[in-house]
Order: C-alpha cells, then structure tokens, then sequence
C-alpha cells in the first residue's frame, strides 16, 4: 500500500505543478520555488511529517521535500545550539542532495554540448 500512496502522492504533487504551469503566466523556476515554499511550510505546522509517513519516499523525492528539509533541519539544530543553530541546520539535512546536484550538473555539462 505505501507503493501506491508513494506514487499518488508524487503524481498529486506533479499534477497541481503542471495545472499551475497551464493556467498561470508562472515560469518552472517560480513554480519549483512555490513548491519548496510550500513544503517548508507544511513542515512547520508538521503537516509534511504526515505525509512522509503515509507516502514513504513519494513523499522524500517531490521539490517539496527540499523545503521540508531545510525547516526541520534548522528547527532541530535551533533546538540544540539556538539562534546560530537556525541557520547553520538549514543545510545540515540538504548538504548531500545540494552536492549530488553540484556534481551530476557538473559531469553533465561535461558529457553534453549547449546547442547554440
């Protein structure tokens, strides 16, 4: 049962961004934003920890996910070392996605020629 509600979790997810995307002068870039927007504020008011429990890791790989991280790692952190805590565990949950990016972008770019 997690199977599916992992997939319909990330397909509903994927559903409202292209219904956005059809029906708003947005652009993918302020639509992605909204996303990670939206799932930081999920996670403040714990809506978002719901959701990963139910829909597993349908859930852990939406934009979504990225704005969940960020608040629930500085939150944690804010709880243990404070003020300074806020913003030094913002990055504590992301570094390994943030990296990976950095790295793939980078081989890829390598691999790949720009078309003009």
């Amino acid at each position: 049962m997690t199977y599916l509600y992992a997939f319909l979790f990330a397909g509903i997810v994927c559903l409202i961004g292209q219904i956005i995307l059809d029906n708003t002068k947005l652009m993918p870039g302020h639509i992605t934003s909204l996303f990670v927007v939206i799932g930081a504020a999920l996670d403040i008011f714990s809506i978002y920890d719901f959701f990963v429990e139910k829909a597993g890791a349908g859930a852990m790989v939406c934009i979504t996910s990225f704005g969940h991280l960020l608040i629930h790692g500085a939150l944690a952190k804010a709880k243990s070392a404070g003020l300074l805590g806020l913003f030094t565990g913002m990055f504590s949950l992301t570094a390994a996605g943030i990296t990976a990016t950095i790295i793939f972008a980078f081989i890829l770019t390598i691999i790949f020629k720009p078309k003009n």
